[in-house]
């Protein structure tokens, strides 16, 4: 896979998000759970949520924590999604990811970088993968995962469903062996996701401060690029 897909694909896999909500007594099996997530599927509108990330590097046996912003629309079939990494230290941003009209730009302010990638021909596929977990119905999880159903769990008090995902996408698992998360099938959103790389590497992502179906202004979703960044696209 050339360099730019790699970093589509990994960036367009960075996020979820959370919501409430009770279910039936009994545990419910897959389909019980998609039936909800299809339901829910229909009322998606938006999100937002803090995120904090708990990136592992498997070969030094170390953990790295990031913490930043998210937030998805979804109008008329389309998907948009902000991502905002904060520095170490808490001031804004590290890292500014924005998708949008088939584009991911991602700005590094400290550097003054800026790097668009295209979706081009694949963008059905990126906006699928971008809705895993944000609102996709299940027609969409089958056509692109092989889904296992681990029971269900308590996040901070919400009866979330454990759905453990393989890639069909041979290019997709050359990347990422699986992925896990963690959805509310009331909001078909999630409150917790795991990416797991074939190195040993992972990438969790955990949300708070969630914010479902509420209006969105049209700056959470713009990129504000210091003059004088270099911008390369690929």
């Amino acid at each position: 896979m050339n360099q730019p897909t790699q970093w589509f694909r990994l960036a367009v896999l960075v996020a979820g998000v959370a919501c409430a909500a009770s279910l039936p007594a009994q545990t419910p099996n897959l389909q019980q759970v998609l039936a909800r997530m299809d339901a829910s599927a229909a009322k998606f509108q938006s999100t937002q949520a803090d995120i904090s990330v708990d990136l592992y590097t498997a070969v030094v046996d170390e953990h790295r924590t990031q913490t930043g912003t998210t937030a998805f629309l979804h109008t008329g079939g389309v998907t948009e999604m902000s991502t905002r990494i904060l520095t170490d230290n808490g001031q804004p941003a590290e890292t500014d990811l924005l998708y949008k009209n088939g584009e991911l730009d991602m700005y590094q302010p400290a550097i003054r970088q800026e790097t668009i990638i295209s979706a081009g021909a694949n963008r059905g596929e990126y906006d699928s993968m971008l809705t895993t977990g944000f609102g996709a119905g299940s027609k969409d999880l089958n056509a692109a995962w092989t889904i296992t159903f681990q029971g269900m769990e308590t996040i901070d008090g919400v009866q979330t469903a454990k759905l453990d995902l393989v890639p069909k996408d041979e290019k997709i698992l050359d990347n990422f062996s699986h992925f896990t998360i963690w959805v509310d099938p009331s909001r078909d959103i999630s409150l917790k996701q795991a990416f797991f790389q074939p190195s040993g590497d992972s990438r969790t992502v955990t949300y708070s401060n969630i914010r479902y179906n509420k209006p969105l202004s049209e700056k959470t979703f713009a990129l504000h690029v210091a003059s004088g960044t270099q911008v390369t696209r690929r």
